[in-house]
């Protein structure tokens, strides 16, 4: 179990996503999870799916309590969060944003170089475990970061480091790809209703088939084309 308190900036769905996939692996216990967001039914949401985890009052309050905090906000509302947390973040703090396309450089302007920094990009299906994440370290950043965050992503999935340059190609590649796929889980189910197959039936037939040749891509190693010669 991680020993750090872990605070999320930001409490909708991928937010909530990782807190609850963090938990669930056992690497925070609920308590040291600390969270905000000005949206009620958002941090409604966070309190339901992750019970016990701690609702703090302010940004700066989820920064005052941990040492690990999540920037899980919208692009347009990163400078605005930071430029409220800023004076509270020290040497002790990693911030690991999740924000689509803001780059690390961006990011260490705006909190005027006083923490260590580390860029990640997730996809929702951490929410159950099977998340593909990859991530870049700023130039603060440790080995000590690198393994943990490597840690923390890799209890709700794969994890992988890359050059910074390479997380826009990522966020079009896992981060929407799973919308893809649900398109095609869908396509095929409904290929199968049309032929007679009762709806619950097809797409759990559908979904199974997705998730069966994934495995198999995995687990033998082969090229895709491959497999499906």
């Amino acid at each position: 179990m991680a020993s750090q308190p872990i605070g999320f900036l930001g409490s909708g769905q991928m937010a909530r996503a990782l807190a609850f996939g963090l938990v669930d692996a056992g690497l925070v216990a609920p308590g040291q999870v600390f969270a905000s967001d000005p949206i009620a039914a958002a941090m409604a949401e966070f309190d339901r799916l992750v019970p016990g985890a701690q609702t703090a009052q302010s940004n700066r309050a989820v920064v005052d309590q941990s040492q690990v905090v999540f920037l899980a906000v919208k692009p347009q509302q990163v400078r605005i969060v930071l430029s409220e947390i800023k004076s509270h973040l020290t040497e002790q703090h990693l911030l690991v944003s999740i924000a689509a396309g803001v780059r690390l450089s961006t990011l260490a302007e705006w909190i005027e170089h006083r923490c260590r920094l580390v860029r990640v990009m997730p996809n929702t299906p951490c929410l159950v475990g099977v998340s593909a994440s990859a991530y870049a370290l700023g130039p603060k950043a440790t080995e000590e970061d690198d393994a943990l965050v490597k840690r923390l992503l890799s209890a709700v999935g794969y994890a992988a480091a890359v050059d910074e340059k390479l997380l826009d190609a990522v966020t079009g590649l896992s981060g929407s790809g799973p919308a893809f796929v649900y398109v095609l889980i869908e396509a095929l189910a409904d290929g199968g209703v049309r032929m007679g197959l009762p709806r619950e039936l097809a797409a759990a037939l559908a979904a199974q088939t997705v998730k069966g040749a994934a495995e198999m891509v995995l687990r033998t190693g082969e090229h895709p084309a491959v497999l499906k010669d």
